[in-house]
């Protein structure tokens, strides 16, 4: 199968030179068509992984809360963080999956996951859709993207930094914000808007829910702001001796940080806010397939294969390989399909960076 890819060199307004790239058909059909019977989740997949996640991030939090020897302690904490964070993950196969397929997949998840975490499925569901959009992506409607690469290089340990104060962000939200946001109809829309989504972009302000997405919305969220409130109190009452309430609050903070470094690397970051074609999308995003191993610890549940889920949304994490293996095994060295395979974490951080220091 014969493959082409076209590019359009432009100089913007800023100085950068803009890259426009043609839709690849080859790739795109082939994408479609060797993917077509994947798309169908497996409950027993989903529930195995997301249950057996739990069980041990959440084992590894009670020891790492309680132990006394610093040695045990640390274990445990990585140990909790990676479980947690695989645990979380799956907020992006809720936002993606359709329900009836999975019955009570997104009830669960909250449960187990979203109210726990204060990250409930309404942060990402109805924000990350949009990130998928064609005419969206990479653009300043784009909730889920910034031109990182192009920004100066105090952006990228800055960018990391502050998601270590999200468990604290988290709390105030939920356990003071919700509450008194009831009182003020200002303060809600506030809320709403601006403290809603699980973005990078800030100037993205998410709308207001509406039907049985509200109804969802307002019954997780009582329960989210109920479990926040609990925290704070079994904390200040000693319930929770403080020292292991940092432990997890510092579990928390290196999951966010390590979603912030996977987050990091997810993109190439280079749009300057054009909309872009699938296929110049799918080049700016990022798949660190096999042989390579530490991927599948900070880009758990498909998230190693982010740049094929853009190609083709709708198909499981579990079933990601395989059609990465069919569309390696179909499309010729020249496919644009290849190029966006990386071979792991640093090569892809020393990238962004260079590419900032260089536009400084």
């Amino acid at each position: 199968m014969t493959s082409t890819i076209t590019f359009d060199r432009a100089v913007t307004a800023t100085g950068a030179t803009s890259t426009r790239v043609a839709d690849d058909k080859a790739m795109l059909r082939a994408a479609a068509d060797l993917t077509r019977e994947l798309s169908q989740p497996k409950p027993a997949v989903y529930w195995g992984d997301l249950i057996a996640s739990c069980g041990i991030g959440y084992g590894a939090l009670v020891v790492a809360a309680s132990a006394s020897s610093t040695a045990i302690v640390t274990v445990a904490a990585i140990v909790s963080v990676l479980a947690l964070y695989r645990a979380m993950s799956f907020i992006h196969e809720v936002s993606h999956m359709k329900h009836s397929a999975l019955p009570g997949f997104r009830a669960g998840w909250n449960a187990l996951v979203g109210v726990p975490m204060l990250i409930p499925s309404f942060m990402y569901e109805g924000v990350h859709n949009l990130h998928h959009a064609k005419t969206r992506y990479g653009t300043a409607e784009d909730p889920e993207y910034l031109p990182l690469a192009l920004m100066k290089p105090w952006t990228l340990p800055l960018f990391i930094v502050v998601s270590a104060l999200a468990p604290v962000g988290l709390l105030i939200r939920f356990a003071v914000l919700s509450p008194l946001s009831l009182l003020s109809p200002r303060l809600r829309t506030a809320v709403v808007e601006r403290f809603s989504a699980l973005a990078i972009n800030p100037q993205f302000r998410r709308r207001a829910p509406e039907g049985e997405a509200k109804r969802l919305w307002d019954r997780v969220e009582t329960a989210a702001s109920l479990w926040a409130i609990a925290l704070i109190a079994m904390a200040a009452t000693g319930i929770i001796p403080l020292r292991s309430f940092a432990i997890i609050l510092g579990i928390a903070a290196a999951v966010a940080v390590l979603n912030q470094v996977r987050t990091l690397v997810a993109h190439l970051w280079e749009n300057e806010g054009e909309p872009m074609s699938v296929t110049a999308q799918y080049l700016d995003s990022v798949n660190v397939p096999p042989p390579t191993l530490l991927p599948g610890l900070w880009a758990p549940v498909g998230l190693r294969y982010h740049a094929l889920h853009h190609l083709i949304p709708s198909v499981p994490y579990h079933a990601l390989g395989e059609a990465h293996r069919r569309l390696t095994a179909l499309l010729e060295p020249g496919s644009p399909y290849h190029k966006a395979s990386y071979t792991g974490l640093p090569v892809l951080v020393g990238r962004i960076a260079r590419s900032t220091m260089i536009r400084r």
